[in-house]
């Protein structure tokens, strides 16, 4: 078969053009039927002739007529263009339904505290869809892992991210009242030099601590000997004494009612954090990803 400059062949429509002759009996009435101008349906079964390299219609002033060849053929297109056609209805239910397989990636904390009964909430508003749920602290590369839809909580996301956002988190800088009997608690976000800080390493700048009061930043860096890219190993540290902790409110809000933990620099407030959804093209994504982003949206428009 020779080799066609495909920008001035379409093959699938040339098979159309010859099937439809047939059917219709005529290129007068195939010109009708498909809406083309006169003398078109012929220019296409010529091309399609050119590209098979055999002649599959006899053309004479008054009929046409199948050759050997373009009986044999026939068939084979008219088979060729209904396998064409279901496909594409089958890629547009696809396409409309929100259904298959849907690969999702988010922290270990906040997955466990928030996404899991969210999650079972969207599966049973959406049966046909199959979840493939991933919880660690580490940012994957959606493309490369062949995930669909990443939860990320950050005060300053990559511009180069495709991301919507679904709720606000503040955070807190806080202590065991043991720790601050002992060493004493800060005044001010310089004292911070001087305290055990357990330092979140998933973040750019995680040895720096921003907070701000009104009109005043300060930015401090911080030491400590516990680092760790899980929160919940943080407070865990935080709470046995060895320091002080800045976390998502929702990671410490039962340490903070029951008293294992306490609040520090309550005049200063550290960047919020923002969740966000975070998927590889925008232009791409399929019903199921869009239907649990916007799930997701209204399960956290009150915050976390």
């Amino acid at each position: 078969m020779k080799r066609i400059d495909l920008p001035d062949f379409d093959l699938i429509r040339a098979l159309r053009v010859f099937v439809t002759v047939v059917d219709a009996g005529g290129f007068s009435a195939a010109s009708e039927r498909l809406g083309l101008a006169r003398g078109q349906p012929s220019r296409y079964v010529s091309k399609l002739e050119g590209h098979l390299g055999t002649r599959l219609m006899q053309r004479t002033t008054r009929r046409h007529s199948l050759t050997e060849a373009g009986s044999a053929f026939y068939p084979r297109a008219a088979q060729i263009l209904q396998l064409v056609d279901e496909a594409e209805q089958d890629l547009a239910l696809e396409t409309d339904a929100v259904r298959g397989r849907l690969r999702l990636s988010a922290p270990v904390s906040f997955g466990i505290r928030h996404l899991a009964p969210a999650l079972a909430d969207f599966k049973r508003a959406y049966p046909a869809v199959t979840l493939d749920v991933t919880f660690n602290d580490h940012l994957v590369n959606l493309v490369e892992e062949g995930v669909d839809l990443a939860v990320r909580i950050t005060s300053s996301l990559d511009p180069a991210l495709v991301a919507r956002p679904l709720a606000t988190t503040d955070r807190v800088l806080c202590a065991a009242p043991g720790y601050l009997e002992a060493r004493g608690a800060p005044g001010h976000p310089h004292d911070l030099v001087d305290h055990e800080c357990l330092v979140y390493t998933n973040e750019p700048s995680s040895h720096e601590w921003r907070f701000r009061q009104g009109r005043e930043e300060v930015a401090v860096r911080v030491e400590g000997s516990l680092r760790s890219d899980n929160g919940e190993m943080l407070v865990a540290g935080a709470e046995a004494g060895l320091g002080l902790v800045l976390v998502p409110r929702f990671l410490v809000a039962e340490a903070l009612a029951q008293g294992r933990l306490v609040t520090c620099l309550d005049a200063w407030q550290a960047p919020e954090l923002i969740v966000y959804a975070v998927y590889a093209d925008r232009r791409w994504l399929p019903p199921r990803v869009r239907a649990l982003i916007d799930f997701l949206v209204g399960r956290f428009a009150g915050g976390v």
